[in-house]
């Protein structure tokens, strides 16, 4: 590279290619230029907010609003690919039994199409919470605890204490990216804790993810695509996505 900025630019470029990048693989990229000076250009695009700083290398500004942006922005997001899903979960829901709704901008979609039916439904969001409000048959357990702003759900040990005792019918819940090797991801620790402990009480586990998030590197592991019971997506499922369902035993809507 022959200046500083067309280095940098090159950097920039490569972690929004690749949307997640190991410091080994631009080191690979930019050879000849020193272990310094690369970690130096890191610091210097992350204060620029041109890229995301990680332990061992970088993320993409893109990936990193997709996963774990203020839930209001995301919901601008894939607005069409959202309401399909929600329309098509709607499908999956049962008079007469216990479920729990996650946070996230596409389980609030859901929320807000919600069947009235007689059912009892828990969720720790706040978001989802305002939207079930009008439900006249069903009866709402809004969790209590920490509040992360950011997705605007209560987090923390009073709600897995909360949440011990229950067990779910059917927990719908949402991610904010997949890959085959770390499975379905999120970016915020203690919302991961109570996506695993929904898990853990439902005998029907649904998780209600767009196409886009195929192929994002998230932080933490919600759980593989083996631990799931259903899968409700977009019209847009890749082929490749599609047969690993069928090789789990996956149902895809």
């Amino acid at each position: 590279m022959d200046t500083m900025e067309e280095r940098r630019e090159a950097i920039v470029a490569l972690v929004n290619e690749r949307s997640s990048i190991t410091f080994a693989e631009i080191k690979k990229e930019l050879q000849n230029v020193s272990d310094m000076t690369i970690r130096t250009d890191l610091k210097a695009l992350d204060k620029a907010k041109r890229i995301v700083r990680i332990h061992g290398g970088a993320k993409s500004v893109e990936n990193v609003i997709g996963n774990d942006d203020l839930l209001g922005r995301r919901a601008v997001r894939n607005v069409e690919a959202k309401q399909i899903i929600a329309r098509k979960a709607t499908s999956l829901v049962r008079p007469n039994t216990t479920v729990f709704i996650d946070s996230g901008s596409t389980t609030t979609e859901f929320a807000n199409i919600f069947p009235d039916v007689n059912c009892v439904i828990f969720t720790n969001s706040l978001s989802c919470a305002v939207e079930l409000c009008r439900l006249t048959n069903a009866r709402v357990y809004v969790l209590g605890g920490l509040m992360n702003r950011n997705s605007l759900s209560a987090v923390g040990h009073a709600v897995l204490q909360e949440m011990e005792p229950v067990n779910f019918d059917a927990a719908f819940l949402g991610t904010t990216s997949f890959t085959y090797d770390l499975g379905f991801t999120c970016e915020s620790a203690e919302d991961n804790a109570v996506k695993r402990a929904a898990l853990s009480k439902a005998a029907q586990t649904v998780v209600l993810m767009d196409s886009s998030k195929i192929g994002r590197r998230g932080s933490f592991t919600m759980c593989g695509l083996d631990k799931v019971t259903d899968i409700v997506m977009d019209d847009n499922v890749p082929e490749e996505f599609r047969q690993e369902c069928v090789k789990n035993h996956v149902s895809i809507y």
